[in-house]
C-alpha cells in the first residue's frame, strides 16, 4: 500500500508540473518524456498462428535542482499490455510487476485483467550531492560501469540485454554511490545495492584513469554471492575504435562451483558519408554449447551471463539514408553446436519535430536435428512522441 501511495504522488507531481510547465518556465526543475506505442507480430514455433500484441508506453523524468549541491531525480513508467502474449499467460502481469523491482517495491498493478495489464514503476528514484570533486547519489538509479558496446562484464548492478531495445534508459538498481574525481580523466567510486542477504547484494571499487591515450578501469569486491574483480579499456587503433573489458566471478561456497569469465571486445568505425561499422566478441563461461534461440528471452540475465552461448559474434552497420531516414543491421552468430544466428533489422524515420516511427525486426535461425529452422520472429512498429 505504501509503494503505492508513494508512486501515485510522484506521478501526480510529475502531471502537475506538466500542466504548470505550459503556463511559466521552470527555474529549478526540468520535466521531460515521451509517449510511445509499440506494435508487435510474434511468429512462435510450435505455435500456428501469428501472435499481436500492442504496448503503450508513458514516460515522466523530472529533476529538480534544490540548490547548487542538491539535485533530486524521479522517472515513471506508465505502460498498458493488450494483445495474444497478454491473454495467453495468466501470470503477465506478475511478470512485469515483479521485472520492475530491485529490493524496494516501487511498482504497483494498477489493473491485472486477462485481457490488459497497466503497470506504473520507478526507475529513477535518488538523490544526489555533489560538490567540488565530490559527488554521492542515493537511491534507485543507474550504475553505469559497463564500457563495451554490446555486452558489458563490469556492468555489475544492472546488467541489460541488446534484444530489450524499447527500454533506452536501462534498469537501475536501489543503491548508493559515491564517486571522487582525481582529475579531469580518473575516478574513484564505490558503490553498494540494498540486498537483503549477501547472494543478493553487490558491493564493489571502481577506479579510472588514462594512459597512453586509452581510459582503463579496474574493479573489486563482492557481487551475488561471488567475488568479483574485473576491468576495461576503451581507446583508439589508428582511427577505429577499440574497446573491451573482463571479469572473473569467483564463488565463495564448498560446493566445488568453478570461477566465471566474461569477456568482451569490439572495434567500431565511421566511414566516409556517415556508414557505420561494429564488430565484437562475447566469452560466456556459463554459456552453453548446445540448445536453440528459444531460450534467448529465458535464460537469467547478468553481468556473469550475458547471453545464452559460450561465444558470440556481433556485428552492426548502420547508415543515414537521408537526413530523416536511417537504417541498421546487426547479427549475433555463435560458433556452438546449433549455429545459432540472430538478426536485428531497424529502419528510423523523423516524421516531424518530435515525432519517431521506427521498424525493427527480430529474426532467428539455428540448427536443429540437421535442419536450420526459426524458433521466433518478430516485427515491430513503434511510433513515438517527446516531449
Amino acid at each position: 500500500m505504501k509503494s503505492r501511495l508513494l508512486l501515485f504522488a510522484a506521478i501526480l507531481l510529475c502531471t502537475n508540473l506538466s500542466l504548470r510547465a505550459q503556463e511559466e518556465k521552470p527555474k529549478n526543475w526540468v520535466l521531460s518524456g515521451y509517449v510511445k506505442n509499440l506494435q508487435a507480430v510474434y511468429s512462435l514455433q510450435g505455435i500456428e498462428k501469428p501472435l499481436l500484441d500492442n504496448l503503450v508506453h508513458n514516460r515522466l523524468n523530472f529533476r529538480w535542482y534544490a540548490s547548487d549541491e542538491w539535485t533530486v531525480r524521479i522517472e515513471a513508467r506508465n505502460r498498458i499490455f493488450f494483445g495474444d502474449l497478454v491473454l495467453l499467460d495468466p501470470n503477465y502481469g506478475d511478470q512485469v510487476e515483479m521485472a520492475n523491482n530491485d529490493r524496494f517495491d516501487l511498482s504497483v498493478l494498477w489493473v491485472d485483467k486477462p485481457s490488459w495489464v497497466f503497470n506504473s514503476t520507478l526507475d529513477r528514484a535518488y538523490v544526489q550531492y555533489a560538490k567540488g570533486a565530490l559527488e554521492v547519489r542515493l537511491g534507485r538509479q543507474r550504475i553505469n560501469w559497463g564500457i563495451n558496446t554490446v555486452w558489458n562484464p563490469n556492468d555489475i548492478f544492472n546488467a541489460f540485454a541488446f534484444t530489450d531495445f524499447d527500454y533506452e534508459e536501462r534498469p537501475g538498481s536501489d543503491a548508493i554511490l559515491a564517486r571522487y574525481y582525481l582529475g579531469t580523466a580518473s575516478s574513484i567510486e564505490i558503490a553498494a545495492n540494498f540486498g537483503d542477504t549477501w547472494d543478493e547484494r553487490t558491493l564493489a571499487l571502481l577506479y579510472k584513469w588514462n594512459m597512453a591515450r586509452y581510459d582503463f578501469q579496474v574493479l573489486s569486491g563482492w557481487s551475488n554471492g561471488d567475488f568479483v574483480l574485473g576491468g576495461g579499456w576503451a581507446g583508439n587503433i589508428k582511427t577505429a575504435g577499440f574497446k573491451g573489458e573482463w571479469s572473473a566471478f569467483i564463488p565463495n561456497n564448498a560446493d566445488g562451483e568453478k570461477t566465471s569469465f566474461a569477456i568482451s571486445g569490439g572495434f567500431d568505425y565511421i566511414f566516409g558519408g556517415g556508414l557505420y561499422f561494429n564488430l565484437g566478441y562475447l566469452y560466456n563461461s556459463n554459456g552453453t554449447t548446445t540448445g536453440s534461440l528459444a531460450t534467448l528471452f529465458e535464460f537469467n540475465l547478468s553481468a556473469k551471463n550475458l547471453y545464452p552461448f559460450r561465444h558470440a559474434i556481433f556485428l552492426q552497420t548502420s547508415y543515414p539514408i537521408t537526413p530523416l531516414i536511417s537504417g541498421s543491421l546487426a547479427w549475433i552468430y555463435s560458433p556452438v553446436e546449433a549455429q545459432t544466428l540472430f538478426v536485428n533489422p531497424t529502419v528510423t524515420v523523423s516524421i516531424a519535430q518530435n515525432w519517431d516511427l521506427d521498424l525493427v525486426g527480430q529474426l532467428s535461425w539455428n540448427k536443429d536435428q540437421g535442419k536450420f529452422i526459426s524458433p521466433f520472429s518478430a516485427g515491430f512498429l513503434r511510433i513515438k512522441y517527446s516531449f
